[in-house]
């Protein structure tokens, strides 16, 4: 018989759920198979998906999309209870107490009151915590997470630097980098040496996010921007030649870059 179950809006629902979801009694096969290291693709994912909506506008699907992510959550805490490890409400205490740790200036006297000093008080914070936790002093980069995405990563990491003053003076001699590093990428290629270039290739990407650090840029999502960009007028080719009876495969490079810089034309008009 199939159980009449009325979705409801309270998280105790969701954590219910969750624990039916995952009950060898009953439960369900794929669920009750996953553990930490499975299911956090899916986390990741989720956050990207997250991202995606928001970006579109698309606010109906975040609505969606917010709850998947809320489930990733519920899933690790769920597995975690089990190994007795800590539980939903541990993982809420925890979020809620840091929340009031880190804004004094909000639930306690501290002056921080523009947006900038509250980022500075922020990181403060955070290297007490760091601190505390460390049961010996560590490298300053030593807890960045070696998980994140590289681009990501390589913002944290050189934020993290420029925290001692390790760093770059301006944007121009971050570009003037970018400048170097593409040269030695040209002698790379030029060599033939596949892990040669493939070294310098990272050390440009890590220059390229390095100018976007300086220019207070997300470079993510400048990227995302250029990507649909990208697709935005790839797609206008393919209606131009749709429009003449032809296909992508039917239509020489020039013809299609002519596409492309009318497509160009019409978007800065």
């Amino acid at each position: 018989m199939t159980e009449n179950r009325r979705p409801g809006s309270n998280i105790a629902e969701l954590l219910a759920i969750m624990r039916r979801l995952r009950d060898p009694n009953g439960g369900c096969p794929w669920d009750l198979e996953q553990n930490f290291a499975t299911i956090a693709p899916y986390t990741i994912e989720e956050a990207y998906e997250v991202a995606s909506a928001i970006e579109s506008g698309d606010y109906a699907a975040l609505k969606d999309e917010l709850g998947d992510l809320l489930l990733q959550v519920v899933f690790h805490a769920q597995m975690a209870s089990e190994k007795g490890l800590f539980a939903f409400p541990d993982v809420v205490r925890a979020i809620c107490e840091k929340m009031i740790r880190r804004h004094p200036h909000v639930f306690s006297t501290s002056g921080a009151d523009t947006p900038s000093a509250v980022s500075r008080a922020w990181e403060d914070i955070k290297r007490q915590e760091r601190a505390g936790k460390q049961a010996k002093p560590g490298g300053l980069l030593d807890d960045v997470p070696g998980a994140l995405p590289a681009l990501v990563r390589a913002i944290k990491l050189q934020n993290r630097a420029a925290q001692v003053g390790f760093d770059w003076p301006s944007p121009v001699t971050v570009a003037d980098k970018i400048a170097e590093e593409t040269r030695e990428l040209a002698e790379a290629a030029a060599s033939g040496k596949a892990e040669k270039v493939e070294e310098e290739f990272g050390d440009m990407l890590f220059a390229v996010a390095n100018l976007a650090r300086h220019l207070k840029l997300d470079p993510e999502h400048a990227l995302r921007g250029a990507n649909a960009k990208f697709v935005r007028r790839f797609k206008a080719i393919e209606a131009g030649l749709e429009a003449q009876g032809r296909t992508l495969e039917q239509a020489s490079l020039e013809e299609m870059e002519t596409l492309w810089q009318e497509a160009k034309r019409r978007e800065q008009a």
